[in-house]
């Protein structure tokens, strides 16, 4: 059914916009000053929201996984690796743990907080049931991990197996992708198998790269941190590829790269040439300790770059606003209001640009998903600025048309 919808302000284009109402039907259909839509559409359900309300995109989360929801203080934290070793430890009892109530309570949360869209990186498959009957969209992001080439064929085909399950998985809103781990957990061998399934299936496409030192001193010289941890545990003296022959591979296949603290400013600009985006998980790669993206940089670069949160496993809240108030005080350098208007596109324009969704903006013509939010006094300058600081209260959750009660 058709619905008006009726708030002070409409956030739109990265401006804030008055006197006008939101016809919706699955989709935006129309924007335009209050008589006229009430006028024309008297068949439609009219939805009246009280004074300095504001009507807002649904957030995007690019990067999640889900199945490590369990966790709560298990894991160590401060050193990628000292993680790293903690996760190896406690990755059967957290995965034991955290069956469908705690994988689609995780999933609620995210929705609580305004999420509409998420992109779950699914290793196992078992947070697919969770992901299936969620309320949000989902990129199902199938990943491929494995760096020993002996057993590629087996681990192929699991991973097939996984992807052709999300396939039939029917329900609107779910789309079936594909994560390919990283340069140092998988084998070039299946890098380019997986590659030619997501050019012939055309599907979203996603993996992690540079996100520690570790990972590159590994990368370039068999050294560092990895060393100890390769060998103790797959019997490996040598890195499976070099970042550059791992970056190359994606050539061609617009992708998101997730965290790339680490990278080179070569590596940036070959990122930038082929048009691929940077996913940065700010507080995920500060309880890693692996740095802070130079965002200042790949922003004037001309990069595109979105925000997301990375899973429990290094979080300790699903929470875009969380992750966005974080990353502003962790970017010092970067002019403050003008950070607040990127990191807002980053959960909203950006990532629905780079997924090629159409959604993240209160525009005529995409998908009604968006959220209502309750202002403490009218909308003012740097609005952006107080959306992130303040953690307005949510009223009301749309997606694709249909009315989620948050109350």
């Amino acid at each position: 059914m058709k619905k008006i919808i009726l708030a002070d302000y409409i956030y739109t284009s990265q401006k804030v916009i008055k006197n006008q109402a939101v016809l919706i039907d699955g989709k935006i259909v129309m924007i335009a000053p209050k008589s006229r839509v009430l006028k024309e559409h008297k068949d439609a359900e009219v939805i009246r929201y009280p004074k300095n309300t504001l009507l807002f995109p649904g957030l995007i989360n690019t990067h999640v996984h889900i199945e490590f929801s369990a966790n709560k203080t298990e894991l160590s934290y401060g050193d990628f690796i000292t993680w790293l070793y903690s996760v190896i430890e406690n990755r059967e009892e957290l995965m034991q743990r955290c069956g469908q109530e705690c994988m689609s309570k995780a999933i609620d949360a995210m929705l609580a907080s305004g999420i509409t869209t998420f992109g779950a990186i699914s290793s196992h498959g078992m947070d697919m049931e969770a992901c299936a009957t969620a309320k949000q969209n989902v990129i199902f992001f199938n990943e491929l991990i494995g760096s020993q080439a002996a057993a590629a064929d087996v681990l192929f085909g699991d991973f097939m197996q996984r992807l052709r399950a999300s396939q039939e998985v029917q329900r609107e809103g779910f789309i079936p992708a594909v994560a390919i781990h990283s340069p140092y957990s998988v084998h070039p061998v299946l890098v380019n198998k997986a590659l030619e399934v997501v050019k012939e299936q055309k599907l979203p496409l996603t993996a992690h790269f540079m996100e520690s030192v570790a990972e590159r001193e590994w990368l370039e010289k068999n050294e560092g941190d990895f060393k100890e941890f390769f060998s103790k545990f797959l019997n490996q003296d040598r890195a499976v590829t070099s970042s550059e022959e791992f970056l190359h591979a994606f050539d061609g296949v617009k992708t998101l790269f997730a965290h790339v603290v680490q990278a080179s400013d070569a590596q940036y600009t070959h990122l930038k040439n082929q048009g691929h985006a940077i996913i940065h998980c700010p507080i995920s790669n500060r309880l890693l300790g692996n740095g802070a993206l130079d965002l200042q940089k790949i922003d004037t670069m001309g990069m595109e770059w979105m925000v997301a949160t990375d899973g429990l496993s290094s979080n300790y809240r699903l929470d875009l606003w969380e992750e966005m108030k974080i990353a502003l005080f962790i970017h010092s350098d970067f002019p403050l209001q003008e950070l607040a208007k990127k990191l807002i596109a980053g959960v909203t324009t950006a990532p629905a640009k780079a997924l090629g969704l159409p959604k993240g903006e209160i525009k005529e013509g995409l998908d009604a998903d968006m959220i209502v939010l309750q202002l403490e006094s009218a909308a003012e300058e740097d609005l952006e600025l107080h959306l992130i600081l303040r953690r307005y209260e949510i009223l009301d959750i749309y997606i694709r048309g249909e009315r989620i009660v948050c109350k």
